[in-house]
């Protein structure tokens, strides 16, 4: 995932911004995770992929 992406993401339950955590990054994030502080909802960022759906429809 490229970091510019984090301008237009946002939490898809609430629409509130994602605050990212990475834990491997080379030329782009590889792994990490995006919180909304609003909804309180973690998502994934695994093999580059960030995971966003809701936790309803996991």
């Amino acid at each position: 995932m490229k970091r510019d992406l984090m301008e237009i993401l946002c939490c898809p339950v609430c629409k509130g911004d994602l605050e990212l955590r990475v834990d491997v990054e080379k030329d782009e994030i590889l792994e990490g995770s995006l919180f909304c502080k609003h909804c309180n909802h973690r998502y994934e960022i695994k093999d580059g992929i960030p995971d966003l759906l809701p936790p309803d429809f996991k």
